[in-house]
């Protein structure tokens, strides 16, 4: 058996903590305890699915691990650098908290407080502006400031995953959680976050209302029919559904053909038995048992149309020992299903046929368009002069499109492969992507340095300028999406970021913080826009199936 979720994010916080502490751990298997905790392999009914404190905070803690692990094992395939104590000490503490969360999850024992890790952190960037307050030659080489920049960008990874951890085991959160738009839903009630999942997803562009409203007409119709044409066994047909509907036309027309053939096959072998049995209850009870464990063991393993045609005989078998049954049985079993197998394939005909193909590619233009305004406004919080503002950039509507997003993507890759043929876009570099924006949105105001006085004016424009860059390339990615005129293509948005790093201005930890988030960025967006537009004569990108981080080792750190 798989073992519950907090077992499985225990599981995956101990190899961090060892990853972190003593940096031995290779790289693939960090990837490959972070790739456990993904929702697709984890069984569906210990997923943490629900609209309550808890399940949300397990899945936040969950998502924040797989990006804990996969930046621990992108800092493990970084070249060598020179000594750093700093990055050691915060890599100790983060080995420390992953240990207390694990521990925290087993057994219950609480962990040291929550703002111990943050408090770390603080003085790790007080240092960094210390050091770059004296001058350039007080500072540490370029390629030891790009690893504080990465150590700090995943210890704010653990940071997360404590504070969700300490609100899923208690309910509540028992320190302050910082930043509140990270964690929305800690201080409110269950009724108003169900409340709040019900309006979220009160849209027809949410993959669940289309798939509750599709059920609920589906529903509805077969029972006026059942009702209108006085059909034996009724129910039957609102069972079949239930049981063959499918998010797509051409799953439904899939799911029926096999479903009739199965109960074509187990209706002639029930009327059989019927005709040869006759009124022998005794038979019909001893047979009842096995052939239910065939059914519901066997069933699901071998296939839709063995588990109809099974069923078919656990129907004949039970009905004939409450009354006397004919090999009419099985007929008005066959026209109950036909007739809601024909309800099902009409509603999948004429209520969103093509699933979630439409819509994946509609929630994901939403998600880029409400993320792209975040890097420029990033940048110019961080950028902002000392007497200047500091509040983070509002989060919350992307953070909102993120959740209709994921509910697409995840529909759309439990569909049939072939109803995602011709498709070649990488979606999973998308959402990641995403959520690289906002959280470096949400994080780096809290701990990004003011800009440093040895800092020229011409560093920040040009930092200005990525950022604004950034902003029209990922508007235009969004274009594309939905076959939109996109805008002009903005300059090499690679070659730009470079420009801002410290290379060519004196290295203060600033743009140090911005370089490495928005080269990542830019890196991310070049996969997503290459997958959209695949180069003549070459295959279209396999879309990964695994790993919470982007495709190339290198590019999966901030």
């Amino acid at each position: 058996s798989q073992p519950p979720s907090p077992a499985r994010l225990a599981a995956a916080l101990t190899v961090a903590a060892r990853g972190a502490a003593t940096g031995g751990v290779p790289p693939g298997r960090l990837r490959a305890a972070g790739a456990k905790l993904r929702l697709t392999d984890v069984p569906p009914a210990e997923r943490p699915a629900g609209a309550g404190r808890t399940d949300r905070a397990l899945e936040q803690a969950g998502r924040s691990a797989r990006r804990l692990l996969d930046q621990l094992a992108t800092l493990a395939e970084a070249p060598p650098t020179p000594s750093d104590p700093e990055s050691a000490m915060l890599l100790d503490r983060v080995a420390r908290r992953c240990t207390g969360s694990a521990r925290f999850l087993r057994t219950g024992t609480a962990p040291p407080p929550a703002g111990a890790l943050e408090e770390a952190m603080r003085a790790f960037q007080a240092d960094r502006a210390r050091a770059a307050g004296k001058g350039r030659d007080a500072l540490p080489a370029v390629d030891v400031q790009r690893r504080q920049s990465r150590v700090l960008a995943l210890a704010e990874s653990a940071r997360t995953v404590e504070i969700a951890v300490d609100i899923a085991l208690h309910g509540r959160p028992t320190e302050p959680a910082f930043p509140p738009e990270q964690f929305w839903y800690a201080g409110l009630s269950t009724p108003r976050l169900w409340a709040r999942r019900v309006v979220g997803n009160a849209t027809f562009r949410s993959v669940l209302f289309q798939n509750a409203l599709r059920t609920a007409l589906g529903l509805a119709a077969a029972r006026a029919v059942a009702g209108s044409l006085d059909l034996a066994h009724g129910f039957w047909v609102l069972l079949a559904v239930l049981t063959l509907g499918r998010t797509t036309a051409g799953a439904t027309w899939r799911a029926v053909r096999r479903a009739v053939a199965g109960n074509a096959v187990g209706a002639l072998v029930a009327g059989a038995l019927v005709i040869g049995l006759g009124r022998h209850t005794d038979v019909y009870a001893a047979l009842l048992a096995p052939v239910m464990l065939l059914a519901f063991a066997l069933g699901p393993l071998l296939g839709l149309a063995y588990a109809q045609a099974l069923f078919t005989l656990v129907v004949a078998t039970a009905f004939a020992q409450i009354a006397p049954v004919t090999w009419r049985l099985s007929e008005a079993r066959m026209i109950d299903v036909v007739t809601g197998s024909v309800i099902g394939l009409a509603c999948g005909l004429l209520a969103w046929p093509a699933g979630a193909r439409r819509e994946v590619h509609r929630a994901m233009w939403g998600l880029l368009r409400s993320c792209a305004p975040l890097v420029p406004a990033t940048a110019r919080t961080l950028l902002a002069p000392s007497g200047g503002s500091r509040a983070a950039p509002v989060t919350l509507p992307g953070i909102h499109r993120l959740r209709l997003a994921e509910a697409a993507y995840a529909q759309y890759r439990a569909e049939s492969p072939a109803d995602r043929e011709g498709d070649s876009a990488d979606w999973h570099a998308l959402l990641i992507a995403a959520h690289h924006v906002l959280l470096g949105a949400q994080w780096l105001p809290r701990f990004g340095l003011r800009p440093t006085p040895g800092a020229r004016d011409t560093s920040a424009a040009r930092a200005l300028g990525t950022a604004a860059a950034l902003e029209a390339e990922t508007d235009r990615i969004a274009s594309l999406l939905l076959a939109e005129p996109p805008g002009p293509a903005p300059a090499a948005v690679s070659d730009t970021t470079r420009a801002t790093g410290p290379d060519d201005d004196p290295p203060a930890p600033l743009s140090v913080d911005l370089e490495v988030w928005m080269t990542s960025l830019a890196r991310q967006l070049a996969r997503v826009e290459a997958s959209l537009t695949p180069a003549p004569g070459n295959g279209p990108p396999r879309e990964p199936t695994s790993g919470p981080g982007p495709g190339k080792p290198g590019d999966r750190g901030r």
